[in-house]
C-alpha cells in the first residue's frame, strides 16, 4: 500500500508527511522584510501612482518565500516571488538582485497596460 499513498515515499528514502518548516531567525526576517520592502518602493519609484503595489511574505516547509505583485491600471495584474535561503539572509540580499526584481515588475506591468490598452507597435523583438 506505499505506493498508493501520496504522502509516503520509498522505505529508509522519504519520511512520510510534509517536511519541518524552516525557522527563520528574527534577524533573518528583518532583513527579508526590509528586502520585500526595497523592492515595493523601487517598483512604486519606476510606476506612476495609478499602480498598486503590495507584497506578501510567509515561511514554509520549503523555506522562506516573498511576492510582490502590481496591479496595473488596466490589464492583468503581475507578481514575482523568490525563496532566499535562510543563510543568504544573514549576508542580506543583494540590492542588485532586489533592484532587478523591482525593474522587472515595472516593466511588465507597463507591458500589461499597453497591452489592454491595444494598438501599440513594439519597438524590438
Amino acid at each position: 500500500m506505499n505506493g498508493n499513498n501520496p504522502y509516503a515515499g520509498a522505505p529508509g528514502v522519504t519520511d512520510a508527511g510534509s517536511p519541518a518548516a524552516v525557522d527563520l531567525s528574527p534577524d533573518q526576517e528583518r532583513q527579508l522584510r526590509r528586502a520585500v520592502a526595497g523592492i515595493v518602493s523601487r517598483t512604486e519609484s519606476y510606476l506612476p501612482d495609478s499602480y498598486a503595489v503590495g507584497s506578501e511574505l510567509s515561511v514554509g516547509a520549503e523555506g522562506p518565500q516573498a511576492t510582490v505583485a502590481v496591479n496595473p491600471p488596466a490589464g492583468h495584474p503581475v507578481s514575482a516571488g523568490f525563496t532566499p535561503d535562510p543563510e543568504d539572509l544573514d549576508a542580506g540580499i543583494a540590492e542588485s538582485d532586489t533592484d532587478e526584481v523591482a525593474r522587472g515588475l515595472a516593466a511588465s506591468a507597463a507591458v500589461q497596460v499597453m497591452d489592454a490598452v491595444g494598438d501599440i507597435t513594439p519597438t524590438a523583438k
